[in-house]
């Protein structure tokens, strides 16, 4: 087999190889060769070439976030390596094991006027679990295979994202059959420990607690075992608030959190009687900005988050923290808690149910809008399908509308940005070989419109695209409307479409612009095809925001 004739790029490579890495996306570059070479002809990996690297990076991520193991981006040296910075940081906050490595110059070339340089030790660390700078110098085996393992196996057994840096020095090309060996040191997967301790205390506080709120954020489907479900869903005294994202449902849950909080702003006494005595939140983190003003003006006594990885104090009040998964943490504490007599439970489901019929009185009088082209779409979409969400408004508007329980829904919500939403989409899709539908406005579709340059993407993706000419949701936030700067430096209308997008990447495009003809073509939109799919949904730029608006003052009433 063809191999790197560079020691060091096979270490690398069977490094990767001995922590089962199989998944590597590759940017093409000259300094990177040696591993691309390396990792191209060997049949043990699956290597993907992405041209431009932000999307590389988010490609690599969304496999990552189906498969939950480590994937590994290749790139070569200079502002490549910058370009993967949104992934990685995403990668950080939601815990997923993006693995970067940058091919670099030797460092007695950085900043003495090579081309292509710059300073790429530790330029992730901000939001790095481990960064691995590794040697080119004689004798450095031993160093390197340390560098190497501990930067991999904290990838494994945090699932967070590491960076390594490479420096090559030329020739890059150069290829041998002779194999270089890799000292390889197996990862610890520790089993997580309660705090017997802080254990105690939330016993005992739950027990004496008449109101309790549980709080999920972002959850990998099937995260929760069922019998935890039941517990929590029968406990009179609990009301569990889930989002679209929390991939966790049961008839009750609440999972309509603005609108739930929308409705008490009718009396200001219901604010005070949804004030939980005790807070449980887990997950990742939560989209809905209603609940964390709510909860950090009306604060709970106690409040316990249960993390494997982080310990967020959003809501300024934080009781202790447990360092656990949420099946583990359950499984410890379950035996020792009583049902308590409350009607807390039942108070909030009463005006669950109440809310979802304002909120299908009100959809059924509403224009053509984004709010009612949501409402088609969530409706439309089939069971067992990886729902994948861009942020901004098209995450937002998913919170008000049904989710299927078949669904697996993701958003890129640890950094909450337009970039790169398509190019996950497109990666967890190969990742995971499941139908996948991505939902997203027309700033985050033409934001990473390159994500479409790429061969991989399967017959059976879906894109539904709600162009509204701008960005819609500075028209639904604070701010005067009719500054004249506010269209040109917020809202930033135009005219783009996605047809010739789609034209030269090979993808059936449809649009429309009206209710019927949604109606008509989005029936067989997810029909098989032979190629990927995209519905462009045109909507009225200046009625979004009014429609969503009155929405919530008809929630109200």
């Amino acid at each position: 087999m063809k191999r790197p004739q560079i020691k060091l790029a096979q270490h690398v490579i069977e490094a990767c190889k001995a922590k089962q890495i199989k998944h590597i996306v590759i940017s093409p570059g000259s300094r990177n060769a040696p591993l691309t070479i390396g990792f191209a002809n060997d049949p043990y990996f699956n290597c993907y070439s992405i041209v431009d690297e932000r999307c590389a990076a988010f490609f690599a991520l969304g496999i990552a976030q189906q498969r939950r193991e480590p994937v590994a981006v290749v790139c070569t040296s200079g502002s490549a390596l910058l370009n993967y910075y949104p992934a990685f940081s995403e990668a950080f906050y939601s815990n997923i094991p993006l693995v970067v490595i940058s091919a670099d110059r030797p460092s007695s070339k950085i900043d003495i006027g090579d081309g292509q340089t710059i300073r790429q030790v530790n330029v992730l660390a901000n939001h790095s679990a481990y960064n691995a700078n590794l040697s080119d110098e004689t004798h450095s085996d031993k160093s390197n295979f340390y560098e190497l393992n501990r930067a991999l196996n904290t990838a494994i057994e945090e699932q967070l994202p590491v960076h390594i840096n490479v420096p090559f020095e030329e020739p890059l090309y150069l290829t041998t059959e002779e194999q270089y060996p890799f000292e390889n040191i197996v990862a610890e997967i520790k089993n997580p420990i309660v705090n017997e301790d802080k254990a105690t205390n939330f016993v005992k506080h739950w027990n004496s607690s008449v109101k309790k709120m549980v709080l999920v954020g972002v959850l990998t489907p099937n995260s929760v075992e069922s019998q935890y479900i039941e517990w929590l869903a029968k406990d009179p005294s609990v009301v569990v608030l889930t989002e679209t994202t929390s991939n966790l449902h049961h008839s009750h849950f609440i999972p309509y959190i603005d609108k739930l909080l929308t409705y008490t702003e009718k009396d200001p006494t219901l604010k005070e009687a949804l004030r939980p005595d005790l807070l449980l939140t887990f997950g990742g983190l939560v989209v809905s900005k209603k609940i964390k003003q709510f909860l950090r003006s009306y604060q709970p006594v106690y409040h316990y988050n249960v993390d494997l990885h982080k310990d967020y104090n959003s809501y300024f009040c934080l009781t202790a923290h447990f360092k656990a998964d949420i099946n583990t943490f359950l499984k410890e504490v379950t035996p020792k808690l009583m049902s308590v007599s409350s009607n807390y439970q039942q108070q909030w489901l009463k005006v669950k149910n109440e809310i979802q019929q304002t909120h299908l009185e009100y959809i059924n009088q509403t224009p053509f809008s984004d709010l009612k082209v949501y409402y088609e779409v969530f409706k439309s979409i089939p069971n067992d399908y990886i729902v994948q969400i861009s942020n901004s408004s098209a995450i937002r508007y998913a919170q008000l509308m049904k989710a299927h329980s078949s669904w697996k829904v993701f958003c890129n919500r640890g950094t909450s940005g337009i970039d790169g939403s398509m190019s996950t989409a497109i990666g967890a899709a190969v990742g995971s070989a499941s139908p996948t539908v991505f939902i997203t406005g027309d700033l985050s579709f033409f934001y990473d419109s390159n994500a479409l340059w790429n061969k991989y993407i399967p017959q059976n993706f879906r894109v539904i695209l709600l162009n509204n000419q701008g960005g819609g949701i500075f028209r639904i936030l604070p701010g005067d409307k009719t500054d004249s700067n506010f269209e040109y430096f917020f809202e930033t209308p135009h005219k783009l479409t996605a047809e010739h997008f789609c034209e030269m990447y090979n993808i059936n495009y449809q649009s429309t612009s009206n209710l019927t003809d949604l109606q008509k073509k989005i029936g067989d939109f997810y029909e098989k095809s032979d190629v990927p799919k995209l519905l462009e949904v045109h909507t009225p730029r200046k009625i979004n925001d009014k429609v969503l608006l009155k929405y919530f003052e008809f929630i109200k009433k």
